[in-house]
């Protein structure tokens, strides 16, 4: 599981998405949050400001990435 390394206390979903190379944009985050297809720590959120903190775990389409400090 790849991990992504943040520098403040908090980043939030659909950003983080972004840094991970999950999404090519904020839009393709947002369509893809707001359809229910991202879970965080195993349940589906749709918020794309949802913020994260160190070891949360994002998946999508497989794939899972988690946040670290």
């Amino acid at each position: 599981m790849e991990i992504i390394t943040i520098k403040d206390d908090f980043i939030k979903l659909g950003q983080a998405m972004k840094l991970a190379g999950m999404v090519g944009s904020g839009v393709d985050a947002k369509l893809v949050i707001q359809d229910g297809q991202v879970e965080v720590n195993g349940e589906v959120d749709t918020r794309r400001g949802r913020k994260l903190y160190e070891g949360d775990i994002v998946t999508f389409q497989g794939e899972s990435f988690q946040i670290g400090k």
